[in-house]
């Protein structure tokens, strides 16, 4: 029995090793961890300096991020000090763990102080809170985009404000008016209202009042009389130099829509000179709806396409020239001129900042070139965007800089990790052709892809919608304007001051007018734009992080990024608002059951549109059974939460106690020197608190009202009103 017993438990005994159990699957997994990890980072041996423009960009993002002006001088003593530790570290053979680190803090430091420097260097007169009517002289700089009413709008440099000193008159101002803008180059004077650039419409908006900040832009007016032609005195080398710019640039957008026509010359004059005076906001918001937009404004796309066919057309040419092609090294004699291309095109386009941005970036890829380096490479792109954000570190904050280099990042990628082709021998032609055009299909259907996926958190956050089918629609138009539109302008804005453009402009004209057609079939079909609200102001940052980890880590590793790129989608939104009111009662909105009704203001409008689409939310007109209005004041009929008065003047005593005996917030432009005793127990909001908080949101707590007020998120800054 005991044999038998002892017989089992022996046989067991003989299949365990002698070392212990076996380790299961998820042990082993573990302990290969460590050395996978080893081996991916290893990979990453020359990928880590491509951090040093991500570290620049967050230094500069930081600062615009601070609440307060902070003094210059802590800022660039710190970075030069990191910088030359960095550089002491290196010259001494450290190793990449002591020196990686040093310049990511010097890159870092070097970004918080150009943000303040460029700030001190752009600084401006800003223009001074209204007090009426003024009288502006000056010369008419540029004309600008029409605002959302589609009234013309032009680029002034005062020479004499009235009621201003010459050191308060501010550099530049935008001018609205009604009827065709004056050209430029012209002196005129005209009686217009003149404001401070205007802040956000909402808390965490777009901020024009910054963009404006560092363009030296003082003031925006409208105008009351339409402009009279005077005399002045000569304007300075630079602004002449300026003026008959701009002035040869208008003159050649008109002469492109007089011969291509409306409305395709619109998007042509566009396109070459930037000038869209001639733009229908209907068709701007087809493009925009199809996703289509991005062609309209000059900007990377614009640049590449340019410089690419400039550079390949020379080629051509010195290779077509046998003796000159023995000669001379083809290649750099083509960056040359695509370099010289790029330069030209910044002039024409009028070098909007994206356009800036653009030129910089192409010609880092043709100076590579010239240098016998890599055109397109991640590290090229690095340098350019170190250049990008010395020159200009507010680029960080706009989304143009984001989306452009995001995008490009992420096609840098794809162009890395796409396999390279085996050379084929012997291939009949026709299978040939076949095989190219399906590589090219997938490779377009790609890049569309990526790119997109790429811009899409920025798109999501800073425009609040997308469009669902602007893949399909970049795919059907990409070689449309790649290869026919953008081209053939180019040859026509060329030739066109010869009177020899009307050939190519009629070509770029029919290729216009098919992108047309094509972004209004895809603007028509069902579900072709969703609005998505924003998400809170920390996602996009983690989501912009995310799209780089992915963009610049090699090998699976890069995947880790992919839930932080996630972050704009997947950050949960904060609760509406009950209430909404804009700076000086503009425009004003009661939240109820997912849709915003307008108190005060009309649906389209600048103010409603960003901050409906920010909260995301449905927009609808007041019931006028509902309401009782006059010329300056509106009031709820049977009760409610918000009354409005936006009269300049404070509203007489008994007209604010009629407000107020019906509304539990009563929102007034004006300045209320004293309040009615029906007022007691309501929240009233005059004058004084746009002027200290602009635009505020409110909600209803237990314990009252709880505001957000623009202010709350912009801080003490120059762009403010704040100290510089």
């Amino acid at each position: 029995m005991a044999s038998g017993s002892n017989g089992p438990s022996a046989a067991r005994a003989a299949l365990i090793p002698p070392d212990g159990p076996a380790p299961s699957l998820a042990s082993r997994l573990l302990r290969r961890v460590p050395g996978w990890l080893g081996d991916q980072l290893a990979r990453q041996a020359d990928r880590w300096r491509l951090w040093t423009p991500v570290a620049l960009g967050g230094g500069a993002a930081t600062w615009f991020a601070l609440p307060v002006e902070p003094p210059g001088w802590p800022l660039m003593l710190g970075a030069v000090l990191l910088l030359g530790g960095w550089g002491l570290v290196r010259c001494r053979g450290a190793t990449r763990g002591v020196t990686l680190p040093l310049l990511l803090a010097a890159a870092f430091a070097a970004g918080l102080a150009l943000a303040d420097g460029r700030s001190a260097r752009v600084a401006a007169p800003v223009a001074p809170a209204p007090d009426g009517p003024v009288r502006i002289e000056g010369w008419v700089v540029d004309v600008d985009g029409p605002g959302a009413s589609g009234a013309a709008r032009v680029l002034l440099a005062p020479v004499r404000v009235s009621g201003l000193s010459p050191e308060a008159t501010p550099v530049r101002v935008r001018l609205t008016l009604r009827g065709q803008p004056p050209r430029p180059g012209a002196a005129i004077a005209v009686t217009a209202l003149l404001n401070p650039p205007p802040g956000p419409a909402s808390p965490g908006a777009y901020d024009f009042g910054r963009v404006a900040w560092f363009q030296s832009l003082g003031g925006v007016a409208f105008a009351l009389t339409p402009p009279r032609d005077i005399a002045l005195p000569p304007p300075g080398a630079r602004l002449r130099l300026s003026l008959w710019i701009n002035a040869q640039r208008y003159a050649l957008a008109e002469r492109i829509v007089a011969r291509v026509g409306l409305p395709a010359g619109g998007v042509a004059a566009a396109m070459v000179t930037g000038h869209e005076t001639w733009l229908a906001p209907a068709e701007v918001e087809t493009m925009r709806v199809s996703g289509l937009a991005h062609i309209l404004s000059i900007s990377g796309l614009h640049m590449a396409v340019v410089g690419g066919f400039s550079f390949f057309l020379a080629r051509l040419l010195i290779a077509a020239c046998p003796p000159l092609a023995l000669r001379i090294n083809g290649k750099k004699a083509a960056a040359l001129f695509g370099l010289a291309a790029v330069g030209t095109y910044l002039v024409v386009s009028g070098a909007p900042p994206p356009a800036e941005r653009a030129a910089i970036t192409a010609s880092i890829a043709f100076l590579a070139i010239l240098l016998d380096r890599q055109a397109i490479s991640m590290h090229a792109l690095a340098v350019a965007a170190v250049a990008v954000l010395a020159l200009q570190p507010e680029a960080i904050v706009t989304p143009g800089f984001q989306m452009s280099f995001a995008a490009t990042a992420a096609l840098v990628a794809l162009a890395e990790a796409w396999p390279r082709r085996t050379a084929e021998i012997s291939v009949p032609w026709p299978i040939a052709v076949v095989q190219r055009a399906g590589s090219w299909l997938v490779i377009a259907l790609l890049a569309s892809l990526v790119a997109g996926a790429a811009t899409g958190p920025f798109a999501m956050q800073h425009f609040n919608r997308t469009a669902m089918f602007g893949l399909l629609a970049n795919l059907i138009v990409a070689p449309l304007s790649d290869f026919l539109i953008m081209p053939m302008l180019a040859l026509g804005a060329v030739f066109e001051p010869l009177g020899l453009g009307a050939p190519f402009l009629w070509v770029a004209g029919v290729g216009i007018d098919a992108m047309l057609a094509v972004g209004a079939w895809i603007a028509g079909l069902p579900g072709a734009v969703v609005t998505i609200p924003s998400a809170p102001t920390a996602a996009l940052p983690i989501a912009f992080l995310g799209v780089l980890v992915i963009c610049l880590t090699r090998g699976p590793l890069r995947w880790a990024g992919l839930p932080l790129a996630c972050a704009v989608l997947l950050w949960p939104r904060a609760p509406t608002p009950d209430l909404w009111i804009g700076e000086q009662v503009g425009a004003a909105a009661i939240v109820a059951d997912g849709q915003a009704m307008l108190a005060r203001g009309t649906a389209g409008s600048f103010a409603v549109d960003v901050w409906s689409r920010r909260r995301g939310l449905e927009v609808r007109p007041r019931d006028p059974a509902d309401w009782r209005c006059d010329r300056t004041s509106c009031l709820p009929v049977d009760g409610g939460p918000l009354a409005v008065s936006w009269a300049r003047r404070a509203p007489a005593p008994e007209r604010l106690s009629a407000l107020c005996a019906v509304a539990e917030v009563v929102a007034v432009r004006a300045v209320v020197p004293a309040l009615p005793p029906a007022c007691d127990g309501r929240l009233v909001l005059d004058g004084g608190d746009w002027a200290r908080g602009g635009a505020v949101e409110l909600w209803r707590t237990p314990d009252g009202w709880r505001a957000l007020r623009v202010a709350d998120l912009r801080g003490d800054r120059p762009w403010s009103g704040g100290g510089g």
